[in-house]
């Protein structure tokens, strides 16, 4: 069975997160690991706090997993502070892991912070050069472009300006401009779209670990980067299509495995 190992926080209510993460992989029919950056007490209506855990007790994390049951691939999710990301390119590097996958985690849907200026700065150093794809979101690609985008052109050029600067390839994902859900994907091959249908749907908490996370499940399983993009997208698709809420608000992504299950080969 393949193997995905995720680094990332952990979120209380199930939705995002590792929680997120180790469920998705688990869908998509690999076997899912945990590396926790952080502990948030956060359900989808917020994030009331954070206790990010020490370097040190990262590197035993991952050099625990690693030394055992080596990852086919890594999904990087919330990096809260410089120093973790600086161990965990250490670790990446120390272990020689491919297909790594880092979702640039800067804000909770919510809208509270997840990552200090240190740790975006500490990813762009130690992370993005390393990652065979990174997949920020229109905000999180102003962050690090220092601009405003606007449209799709503008998505086209960040993805085209992020890749040459990392060297990695850049999915820029449009949800929070586009009518359709079309992402932008830049890589050694050049610009490529890839389209999705938008679902009218509330419940968003956690979609960008989901999609992130089954990237990382496709890469490991051994499909090329357009290919377990476009298979993740048609996963959180599927999923988003049930409509289903839990608790007060926009309840969490993910409601159990039977409907997930179709995805699992």
């Amino acid at each position: 069975m393949y193997t995905v190992l995720s680094i990332a926080g952990s979120d209380s209510s199930g939705g995002a997160g590792i929680q997120a993460d180790l469920k998705t992989m688990l869908a998509n029919g690999v076997y899912g690991m945990s590396c926790i950056t952080a502990l948030t007490a956060q359900n989808t209506q917020g994030v009331a706090a954070v206790q990010e855990v020490s370097p040190v007790f990262l590197q035993q994390q991952i050099a625990a997993v690693c030394e055992d049951i080596p990852p086919d691939a890594v999904k990087i999710g919330m990096v809260p502070d410089a120093a973790l990301a600086e161990v965990i390119g250490q670790q990446l590097r120390k272990y020689r892991l491919q297909n790594i996958v880092v979702d640039p985690v800067m804000v909770a849907t919510s809208g509270a912070a997840l990552s200090s200026n240190g740790a975006v700065i500490g990813m762009q150093r130690h992370l993005f050069p390393m990652a065979t794809v990174i997949t920020p979101n229109l905000p999180e690609t102003e962050v690090l472009m220092d601009r405003r985008i606007c449209s799709a052109a503008d998505m086209e050029y960040a993805a085209n300006s992020l890749h040459e600067r990392f060297g990695c390839a850049v999915l820029v994902k449009g949800g929070h401009l586009l009518e359709d859900a079309n992402d932008v994907l830049c890589c050694d091959n050049g610009i490529q779209w890839l389209y999705g249908k938008r679902i009218a749907n509330p419940n968003t908490h956690g979609t960008g670990c989901t999609l992130s996370s089954a990237i990382a499940a496709n890469l490991a399983k051994g499909y090329a980067l357009p290919q377990a993009i476009q298979q993740a997208k048609a996963y959180l698709e599927h999923i988003l299509s049930a409509k289903l809420d839990l608790g007060k608000g926009s309840g969490p992504l993910h409601h159990g495995f039977e409907l997930e299950s179709a995805f699992a080969k």
